[in-house]
């Protein structure tokens, strides 16, 4: 049976001068316009199309691919507002609603938000939801400490950042371990530290523990050839300074140059640190 809202690989069932006929199985024969019709698909026995309902409700398929699909998290831009909600460009004809009830804050002509693409199941239409929420954490978190996923910055709060965590969950980034510029609608990889008791995620961007040294000695070493061999930071540096020099913490710049040093890449001095030569 036909999938509304997704991709599907349909029979073809006849030909009129409207277009093709495809088998919906038990939403009956849907049609795809004469427009999406090509000489090649005439002589094949199926179509890969996307299925969904046009301006009077009727299924119709398209040959033409949205910008997302039922159960997709995207970021897509209000092209119009109206009386029954916010209509966005999702790269089909018919706009996608985001209806009033289903809105956060009331939505913009010219914004973008990150929206998750649903089915409403009483009118067969696709529509959309800025309150996400309700189709996160649907499913027990099966993660392990230190395990690389994939996060979308969501929202703000006094403790940090919220983010979708592999499209199905939602978890939390503390400002306190954030060292680099972050926004709403990022999209970034990240870590699990820890999955509580109660469900909730907690999340870093970097890797959690001397794991994460690698790259940030790479850093320190560059930063080391691009100034002669010295630099005038040492663990004895305050935070802010290390901050704004590399981007991390204190703790994980420590363990860095405490692996450089431990692999005699650089020596430390009274006020900073060298490269050494061998290196």
């Amino acid at each position: 049976m036909a999938e509304i809202g997704k991709i599907n690989t349909l029979g073809i069932v006849r030909e009129t001068a409207n277009g093709v006929y495809l088998d919906g199985g038990d939403h009956g024969e849907i049609l795809m316009p004469q427009k999406f019709v090509t000489p090649e698909m005439k002589a094949a026995e199926e179509a890969e199309v996307f299925v969904y309902t046009d301006s009077e409700d009727r299924l119709v398929a398209t040959t033409e691919k949205p910008l997302a699909k039922v159960g997709d998290f995207a970021c897509l831009e209000v092209k119009e507002v109206t009386q029954v909600g916010a209509f966005l460009d999702w790269g089909l004809p018919k706009d996608l609603l985001v209806p009033y009830r289903e809105q956060r804050e009331r939505m913009e002509v010219g914004k973008s938000y990150w929206v998750y693409v649903f089915l409403d199941l009483l009118s067969n239409r696709v529509a959309a939801t800025t309150k996400f929420q309700k189709y996160l954490d649907n499913t027990p978190p099966d993660y392990k400490p230190g395990q690389e996923v994939d996060l979308i910055v969501f929202d703000e709060t006094e403790l940090g950042y919220k983010a979708i965590v592999n499209r199905e969950h939602s978890g939390m980034l503390y400002k306190n371990q954030i060292f680099r510029e972050l926004k709403i609608g990022d999209k970034t990889r990240g870590f699990i530290t820890k999955v509580r008791k109660d469900e909730k995620i907690d999340l870093i961007l970097d890797k959690p523990g001397y794991a994460k040294v690698d790259p940030v000695s790479d850093k320190i070493l560059k930063e080391l050839k691009n100034n002669r061999g010295f630099l005038a930071v040492s663990d004895k540096s305050s935070p802010d300074m290390i901050q704004a020099l590399f981007g991390i913490s204190k703790k994980t710049f420590k363990q860095a140059i405490g692996g450089l040093y431990k692999k005699r890449l650089i020596s430390f001095e009274s006020d900073g640190i060298r490269l050494l030569e061998d290196e």
